[in-house]
């Protein structure tokens, strides 16, 4: 057999999943600011090596971090407006007006009246004094370097202001058409929308700069998260048309994502996301995935991509449907593009999301790339002993993980079992169930598996109110927050320092 392509999981480490939305904090919302750093200096109490998050590009209708505006971008929520204060972009008056917000949980609807005006005072304050910096760029320089997506993102969303938020397949036949909108009389008239949202990115990369580089001090990698599609509202779909299946005239797509029916829903999961013209892609030698890795990379040390099996095979669903029941399975180029992938980025750390019914053309591809799949507890228990998840079927070459964004917490899983999946738990642990949390984060500890990667809502022992999404939930997703108590108790109560215990005796550290 030849020789895998990557293999770079190769020590033992720990790693906690949060989202930087769900940090703590007086703006609405979590932001780049010294929670962060906090959350970093109680990682390194207790030796976890490894922050994973979920994207961070900017959301859309829904506000999941899976539909973005864009591939490439950073999301302006996660700002933090404090700087901005600090350099007399804003008012001490005007930044209380966001201080209000709920802190226990982000109001999206709250957000988004309170936080945009700020954002829009500041550019207008930033025009009238150009030489203040953000980070060790130049605005100008900035824009440079991230021309091949900035302009075009840039462009797509004043427009889609202008346009009332609506999405670019309803825009008049010139803008919906990138190279007739770069030149339009309409982007004539927003020059300084347009590089409003220049500015919002440029902001938005020099403070996760400064969060990732306090990261890698204090020994702390991050660990990103793309996923495989990307919506049809970006600024991706719109200036690339042809790498994407979609009805020539309106743009639209002809056919979207999802699975079909599986653990999560009855009805399978219509994701709505435009499928790849894999064909185009394959003519360029995937310089559009490259490029998106890239750009990954620079803002990660790891990347997890979500939905692996996409790049074996993906659920296509023709339109119109109602739900991911009627699609079929199509082939995707699978080995080719990681060979395109390690041709261009050798040292690339990719952990593949491979979760769901397996086919083995799909663990074949996974043997080929050598990447290192997922393993989720929350799964393992309530069948029989040839289930891949239970800690004796785990390999080292995986990532396991108690729950996931998409799972309940531990304690509301635990809680909401049945009696058959709880005594199989109880029985397999040897535990009593009382401290179900703790007990999968030893679990977890202990495997095999050379990473180990626990939500913080597990951390902190939370019950079902604390659960980040519902997959097939149109509402109420994204919006659990850490509160300042609970990452002081975390920092403060000898949580950490369990942690670090547990790593140092199961050579995670």
């Amino acid at each position: 057999m030849q020789k895998p392509l990557f293999n770079w999981l190769g020590k033992r480490s720990a790693g906690a999943l949060l989202h930087p939305s769900s940090l703590p904090g007086s703006q609405g919302i979590g932001t780049l600011n010294i929670q962060a750093y906090r959350f970093i200096d109680f990682l390194k109490k207790a030796g976890i090596s490894h922050w994973q998050l979920c994207p961070l590009g900017p959301t859309g209708y829904g506000d999941s971090p899976y539909q973005c505006f864009s591939a490439f971008a950073g999301n302006p929520y996660l700002i933090d407006l404090g700087e901005l204060g600090e350099k007399q972009l804003l008012t001490g008056l005007e930044l209380t007006t966001i201080t209000h917000l709920p802190r226990q949980e982000v109001d999206y609807g709250a957000l988004y009246e309170q936080k945009w005006p700020l954002l829009k005072k500041a550019y207008k304050r930033f025009t009238e004094s150009p030489r203040i910096k953000f980070g060790e760029h130049t605005f100008a320089g900035f824009k440079k370097a991230h021309a091949a997506w900035l302009n075009d993102y840039a462009l797509f969303l004043a427009l889609k202001d202008m346009h009332g938020g609506r999405t670019w397949t309803e825009w008049p036949s010139h803008l919906r058409n990138i190279t007739s909108a770069r030149t339009s009389e309409e982007a004539k008239k927003l020059v300084s929308e347009i590089e409003s949202h220049q500015f919002y990115q440029y902001i938005f990369f020099a403070q996760w700069e400064r969060v990732k580089s306090y990261a890698k001090k204090h020994g702390v990698s991050i660990i990103g998260d793309i996923p495989i599609f990307v919506a049809t509202d970006s600024a991706d779909v719109w200036s690339r048309p042809e790498l994407f299946e979609l009805d020539p005239a309106t743009g639209k797509p002809t056919a979207v994502a999802g699975v079909p029916p599986d653990y999560f829903s009855a009805d399978g999961q219509l994701w709505g996301n435009p499928l790849y013209n894999w064909k185009n892609h394959e003519k360029e030698n995937f310089a559009w995935w490259i490029s998106r890795l890239k750009a990954a990379f620079d803002l990660y040390d790891i990347v997890r991509i979500d939905h692996f099996r996409g790049f074996d095979e993906y659920w296509r669903i023709p339109l119109p449907a109602t739900t991911a029941k009627t699609g079929e399975w199509k082939k995707a180029p699978g080995i080719e593009l990681f060979n395109a992938i390690k041709n261009a980025i050798p040292k690339a750390k990719i952990i593949a999301e491979d979760l769901g019914l397996l086919t083995p053309s799909v663990v074949e591809l996974r043997k080929k790339t050598g990447l290192p799949g997922m393993g989720v507890l929350q799964f393992a228990f309530g069948g029989d002993e040839s289930n891949l998840y239970l800690p004796h079927n785990l390999i080292e070459n995986e990532v396991v993980y108690t729950g996931t964004h998409d799972n309940d917490t531990t304690l509301g899983w635990y809680h909401s079992a049945n009696e058959t999946t709880k005594d199989h738990v109880r029985r397999y642990l040897r535990v009593s169930g009382d401290d179900i949390a703790w007990d999968l984060i030893r679990c977890a500890y202990h495997s095999v598996s050379n990473l180990a990667i626990i939500p913080m809502q597990d951390i902190l022992n939370l019950p079902t109110q604390a659960r980040l999404n519902t997959p097939g939930k149109s509402q109420g997703n994204w919006k659990w927050r850490m509160t300042d108590e609970l990452l002081s108790h975390a920092l403060n109560s000898g949580a950490a320092d369990y942690l670090n215990n547990l790593a140092s005796s199961t050579n995670r550290i």
